[in-house]
């Protein structure tokens, strides 16, 4: 269900407008854009999300977190930032659940440029700034903006706003937009996620497994486990639920899981399952498991970076939460 990635370039917002207009628009590449946000309270903790679908590619989903904020800023954002993930003009139709977005940008952004950024009352434009960014990043592109009733179960509107309630609950300071990796047809994309509490040795693990269009989750509530032996579980749950042997990208935040798989895991069977100090291997029988299944699945770990995550990184972490809380009860 959930979509994956078309590659993005950050395009100039400094080009002047004459220049734009000497593209032939009937050349422009098309791409449709649904964006949301989401604070809760409002204002309060924020986060903002968007699915990019190209024509001649994977869908892109971008999100991040926007701290103290109101929704409309999010909402605001969640545009700009869409529009900056094209990789040159384009025709763009953009969805938005956002009245205030759509009002904006179509109606009331005009006045309030002739009126030197005041309202009808002379007051300051509330989010000035970002409707600033939102108009230049607007006359890039040959733009359809459109309105869409939220929660009313369209599939990409729905995603757009999951991502913006992940990255408002994932709470990441990184200023960066999350994205999701590169995917391949034939590839699937397994992303790990842990949540653990050393005081009483409890936590639970989820991962999120993506193949072309099609998701898969799984996950559990652990007691008496260690973060390192529900990261190194995942992977195992994931790798022994696929049905067939198609190459696998595993994302972690774990350089445990990461260094054991890619670095210590070969030296560790010519020593016989000693470390170089001749000490038994921690977790070792979960690491024989894990060794088996590496051996049937072409696998390749990436170790993602927790101030700039992955979008589907922050979801599975919320996930995990989800797992252990309802299985406490």
């Amino acid at each position: 269900m959930y979509p994956k990635k078309l590659s993005g370039v950050y395009f100039s917002v400094m080009m002047p407008r004459a220049v734009l207009m000497s593209f032939d628009n009937h050349n422009l590449p098309s791409v449709t854009i649904y964006t949301d946000g989401a604070c809760s309270p409002n204002p309060g903790p924020g986060g903002w999300g968007a699915v990019i679908i190209s024509t001649s590619g994977q869908p892109l989903e971008i999100c991040g977190y926007g701290g103290t904020t109101t929704n409309n800023r999010m909402e605001l954002t969640a545009a700009v930032e869409a529009l900056k993930s094209l990789d040159g003009p384009h025709r763009v139709v953009l969805y938005t659940d956002s009245k205030y977005l759509k009002n904006g940008i179509t109606t009331w952004i005009g006045n309030w440029q002739r009126k030197n950024w005041r309202t009808a009352d002379k007051k300051p434009v509330k989010n000035a700034e970002l409707w600033q960014q939102l108009l230049m990043q607007s006359e890039l592109h040959e733009m359809n903006w459109q309105w869409i009733r939220g929660h009313a179960s369209n599939r990409w509107n729905e995603r757009a706003d999951e991502l913006a309630v992940a990255a408002r609950k994932g709470g990441t300071k990184s200023s960066r937009p999350a994205r999701q990796a590169a995917a391949t047809d034939d590839a699937i994309h397994l992303y790990t996620g842990v949540t653990y509490r050393h005081a009483i040795k409890s936590g639970a693990w989820s991962v999120i497994l993506i193949w072309r269009n099609h998701a898969k989750i799984l996950g559990s509530r652990s007691e008496g486990s260690s973060a390192n032996q529900l990261y190194i579980h995942a992977v195992i749950a994931g790798l022994e639920s696929l049905k067939k042997s198609y190459p696998v990208h595993v994302h972690t935040f774990s350089g445990y899981l990461h260094e054991g798989a890619t670095s210590w895991l070969s030296g560790w069977k010519k020593r016989h399952w000693q470390t170089r100090e001749g000490n038994p291997v921690s977790n070792k029988m979960q690491w024989q498991r894990l060794e088996t299944l590496l051996d049937t699945f072409k696998v390749v770990f990436h170790l993602e970076d927790r101030e700039n995550p992955l979008c589907y990184m922050l979801e599975v972490k919320e996930l995990a939460k989800e797992f252990e809380q309802k299985l406490a009860k």
